[in-house]
């Protein structure tokens, strides 16, 4: 009998144990999806952004980075090797065409051009003796080719004389043969005579000539350390502002050194670079956006540097705008790269809930609910993103991000 009773005991301890468990599973699951009912379900107005889908043309970018430049900046470079004597500007000072920079110690190069000087005076006067010496050797062998004139003159005399006398049988006929021979060595000396005159001439010139060709090297070196010496008081070419300048006063410089750079302010392009991926995208007369903070200034690829260092191609950028008052020397940009684009498309504002997909979902806002639907993304850039269905004009699309109602159908949206 107390066996029974203890069975008995034991079935009723265990149904309310199994009761009390399945009850408590009930509960738990009934709290998760009232959880997730009001949370996950239900969204807040205020922390969400929307925008209007709308229609209205679209173009495809490419991102890149940019700086912005002056569009001209003169590096001034030592014409000689000399020492900083004085710097007349510093950084940040205007300055106007022809205005002194700073000042060269140039005791060095002008004495080198004193020293250049004297040895174009000695060439020149070296080239006026030659012409007398040589003048002079010529005269001597012309005077002397005449003296052989007159000397075959005289032998034509006495070759007649012999012919007469020995027709008149006074003479023999040796003394014919003996007045022609004297006079045919008469001629052909004076023919070599002659031939050496002619050389001579030739040597002359050719001498002359070297000689004013030596001096005219040496008046060329003269003239480029005159000029170099000239240049060496660094002044401005034209208006602008010092960007930099080398305030070492005493400091040796060597020729084509930077000392100064000038930059006209007024004017600015950008700099950009991208990954070599785009390279195929990327050519001269590509449409570029420069995006700064809120503004976006226009312009034009105008030159694509030939080299790609570590992966990335730089080009540059003509403003349509150079002088735009946002623009700042050495400023980092944004830089859109347009590669296409699409007109009287439906598009709606780029948001954090547009991951990239060519395919997505999004929320749609429908009398107090966000509806989520799947579209398909056409072309986006950092301001819209062409939706090609699914939408129509007037629609409110949730644009912040929605990932963590991914598994909704429906979410509230509370005011």
């Amino acid at each position: 009998m107390d066996k029974m009773i203890e069975e008995e005991v034991r079935k009723k301890k265990n149904k309310k144990t199994f009761s009390f468990i399945i009850i408590s599973v009930v509960i738990l699951v009934t709290a998760i999806w009232l959880v997730r009912t009001s949370f996950a379900s239900s969204l807040k107005k205020s922390n969400i952004t929307t925008a209007v889908v709308e229609r209205g043309n679209i173009e495809n970018t490419i991102s890149a980075s940019g700086e912005i430049l002056p569009e001209f900046e003169e590096i001034i470079t030592s014409p000689i090797n000399a020492s900083i004597q004085n710097v007349v500007m510093d950084a940040g000072n205007k300055v106007q065409s022809g205005q002194s920079i700073l000042t060269l110690d140039k005791t060095a190069a002008q004495t080198e051009y004193d020293k250049e000087k004297f040895e174009l005076e000695s060439k020149r006067n070296n080239i006026a003796k030659l012409k007398l010496d040589l003048n002079k050797s010529f005269y001597d062998i012309k005077s002397s080719n005449d003296i052989k004139q007159l000397r075959i003159n005289s032998l034509e005399a006495d070759v007649e004389n012999a012919k007469r006398l020995y027709k008149a049988g006074g003479g023999t006929k040796e003394d014919v043969d003996k007045a022609e021979l004297d006079l045919k060595v008469a001629n052909l000396e004076k023919q070599q005579l002659e031939n050496e005159i002619k050389s001579k001439q030739q040597t002359m010139q050719l001498e002359i000539r070297e000689a004013e060709l030596a001096a005219d090297v040496e008046e060329n070196n003269l003239n480029e350390l005159e000029r170099k010496l000239n240049a060496a008081n660094i002044v401005a070419t034209r208006a602008g502002v010092v960007t930099w300048v080398n305030k070492n006063i005493g400091v040796a410089v060597h020729e084509g050194e930077s000392l100064a750079r000038i930059a006209d302010l007024s004017s600015f392009k950008v700099t950009g670079s991208i990954s070599d991926n785009y390279l195929d995208q990327l050519h001269n007369g590509l449409t570029a956006i420069i995006l700064i903070n809120e503004t976006q200034i226009r312009g034009t690829v105008s030159n694509i540097y030939p080299s790609v260092q570590n992966g990335i191609v730089s080009f540059d950028v003509r403003l349509d705008e150079q002088n735009n008052k946002m623009l700042r020397p050495n400023m980092k940009v944004d830089v859109y790269l347009v590669t296409d684009s699409h007109n009287n498309i439906l598009r709606v504002k780029n948001g954090p809930a547009f991951k990239g997909s060519s395919v997505q979902d999004i929320f749609v806002l429908n009398n107090g609910k966000a509806e989520k639907r799947t579209v398909h993304i056409g072309m986006t850039n950092f301001d819209y993103v062409e939706l090609k269905d699914n939408v129509k004009p007037g629609d409110v699309v949730i644009t912040s991000d929605m990932s963590d109602y991914k598994n909704s159908e429906e979410v509230t949206i509370k005011n």
